[in-house]
């Protein structure tokens, strides 16, 4: 289960850099401009398209990371049921017995617990990523309508 999630994770981030990468925004300086010109407009477009969608591509990313998958969800389970067993085998006069089968369901619904929140994490994991990839494509479009109104071509 682990190895599957992590080939999830990694699959999503590779989208995630491939989409990034095409969303990339070409300006082509004015005939006869100073560097020092292009680069103050580009920096003020930049300002701009940050206070207007609010995503700064140059900050840290915006949501956090998800944690990475829990283990061990069937261990704690199988101790949990264990002592649930025990002490109902001991009203019943076999402690061992209703430990045994108490640690048997314990494992099977830690494990089914664990695997529920593992796929949350994933699903959060993923939801973040298209948040940034949104937050980015509009601050692509908003960077690159200034400085077509500064009058660049923009590709």
């Amino acid at each position: 289960m682990k190895s599957w999630t992590i080939a999830i994770v990694a699959a999503l981030a590779a989208c995630a850099l491939t989409a990034a990468a095409q969303a990339e925004v070409f300006v082509y300086p004015k005939p006869g401009q100073s560097q020092e010109s292009f680069e103050s407009d580009q920096y003020a477009c930049h300002n701009w398209a940050t206070q207007q969608t609010g995503y700064n591509p140059a900050g840290p990313p915006q949501a956090a990371a998800a944690p990475p998958p829990q283990q061990g969800g069937a261990v704690r389970g199988a101790a949990r049921g264990a002592a649930v067993g025990a002490v109902g085998g001991a009203i019943a006069g076999d402690a061992g017995k209703g430990a045994a089968v108490g640690a048997g369901v314990g494992a099977v619904s830690g494990r089914m617990r664990q695997n529920a929140n593992n796929r949350a994490s994933a699903d959060a994991s993923q939801q973040a990523q298209a948040q940034q990839q949104a937050g980015y494509a509009n601050y692509e479009k908003a960077y690159g309508a200034c400085l077509s109104g500064r009058g660049y071509s923009v590709k």
